[in-house]
């Protein structure tokens, strides 16, 4: 009864603005969670509820929506429990909301009003994540999860309850298709499991010939091939540093893999054992192989050393082959920083990336930012309003290249969240938001990060249950 009777006290309130108690101007600044104020959001969002963090025992937020349209919505627990139906009727494209907080101890005051950009453009309608406890020692249940953006309801579409409690990650999509996807098991039933319109398989990937089974990967647009890196992966703790784990690579290659053959290709260039070669990921057209490489190092006594530059090398998906030598964009030398997770914009104008002082692993590196290059020219684009002084890593581009998601533990420095931000035509990004939940009090009870947000142009149909069926009886494909 409760949210219907929201919804029918805004109607009434909407009806008849002198309902609307009279307040008294105060200079003094909203403050509110999550901060909603000034972000451009798309048109199929779900309701950017928010919560008032000065105490009062009343609050109402009048929401007026460039068409003269208006939302008043009663606190609750100094909660603003926007109603889905009304926010959908004001977020049309192309507008803009300019919200108003009064609130009420002894007397009404009114805080000034913050406005919130309606993009013409929509966001994908689901994101993909795994939702992890941050331990990294001892842990048992993870799953890969989806989110329905234009309302708040998960569904899961992998738990490692399923599999004996085993790991679970990697999940990748081929251009933002829940029909064509992949993940890895680790430990118990180990293999690397596809799913290619409903058809599943299970992968054995380690061969003689490569130093360890798959691990990051990248499709390529033409579903055919996925770009993976393989890697030898250590684990460290830091007593007294602010960066409490150190994830690092003993060695590591770039290699792919011919999805209908069941066979990995690479090349001496992408595959040497004088450079840590990891993070591939394809160009929109598939004619260019980006990856991180950095000069090897003896490991881990060097680790703070090893600085990933941004390299390229051109393939040809016909021949299966790669070009004899590789382009550097960004040079760890010049910067004296490292790079991190290359994602192409899928326009292909566009390459983000994250940026620390060494290693590869940055999500635990507190120095960890996003940047932003223009592909066209190598030209750096302006990106400070995505970062913060904590963490941000991990990002995944929306399928008409105008969003992008990306992890962040700015809130507390301890978990990742997902935030969204609006990319324009020139690649100047507007100030990220967080990821709207059903109460505004649910980032804090939730125990788990949010790892590998991706976004997926459709809901994944796959049945958890046959992926399970799948793991656990099949013996999985060799791959060659």
């Amino acid at each position: 009864m409760k949210p219907l009777y929201s919804i029918l006290l805004a109607l009434l309130l909407c009806s008849c603005n002198s309902k609307l108690p009279d307040a008294a101007e105060t200079s003094e600044p909203l403050s509110i969670f999550p901060d909603y104020t000034g972000v451009s959001i798309p048109p199929n969002i779900a309701p950017l509820r928010f919560a008032l963090l000065s105490p009062a025992k009343e609050a109402l937020a009048v929401i007026t929506s460039a068409g003269g349209e208006v939302l008043v919505v009663k606190a609750r627990k100094g909660e603003f429990r926007i109603p889905r139906a009304g926010w959908k009727r004001m977020t049309k494209a192309g507008t803009s909301l300019s919200i108003t907080v009064m609130a009420r101890n002894e007397a009404w005051v009114k805080y000034p009003s913050f406005d919130i950009d309606v993009a013409d453009e929509p966001v994908d309608p689901y994101i993909a994540y795994r939702l992890i406890e941050p331990g990294y020692v001892l842990w048992n249940k993870m799953g890969i999860y989806q989110r329905r953006l234009d309302d708040f309801s998960e569904s899961a579409v992998m738990e490692n309850r399923m599999t004996g409690n085993n790991c679970m990650n990697c999940h990748s999509f081929c251009m933002q298709d829940p029909n064509r996807m992949l993940f890895h098991m680790r430990e118990k039933f180990a293999g690397t499991i596809t799913v290619i319109n409903g058809q599943i398989e299970k992968l054995n990937t380690k061969t003689d010939r490569t130093i360890s089974p798959l691990v990051y990967p990248s499709w390529h647009p033409s579903g055919r091939y996925v770009a993976f890196s393989v890697n030898q992966t250590n684990q460290g703790f830091h007593p007294n540093d602010p960066n409490r784990v150190e994830v690092f690579d003993a060695a590591s290659d770039v290699v792919v893999y011919d999805v209908e053959k069941h066979e990995i290709i690479t090349s001496p260039v992408i595959s040497s054992a004088a450079s840590f070669e990891t993070f591939p990921t394809f160009s929109p057209d598939g004619r260019t192989l980006y990856f991180c490489s950095a000069e090897a190092h003896p490991m881990p006594t060097e680790f703070r050393k090893v600085k990933y530059s941004l390299c390229s090398i051109a393939f040809d998906p016909d021949a299966r082959s790669f070009g004899a030598a590789t382009d550097t964009l960004v040079s760890a030398g010049l910067t004296e920083k490292s790079v991190s997770f290359p994602r192409v914009s899928p326009d292909g104008r566009f390459l983000l990336y994250t940026q620390s002082g060494y290693g590869n692993f940055s999500i635990w590196h507190k120095d960890a930012d996003l940047r932003m290059i223009r592909l066209a020219d190598k030209t750096d684009i302006p990106v400070d309003v995505l970062n913060s002084p904590d963490v941000e890593s991990y990002h995944s581009w929306s399928s008409n290249s105008r969003w992008i998601v990306f992890s962040s533990r700015r809130l507390d420095g301890l978990y990742t969240r997902p935030f969204i931000a609006r990319i324009g035509p020139d690649g100047v990004p507007s100030k990220p938001f967080l990821l709207p939940q059903k109460d505004t009090g649910f980032y804090h009870r939730l125990m788990k990060s949010y790892n590998i947000p991706e976004f997926v142009s459709g809901k994944i149909k796959v049945d958890s249950r046959s992926i399970a069926v799948k793991a656990k009886k099949d013996p999985g494909i060799n791959v060659k």
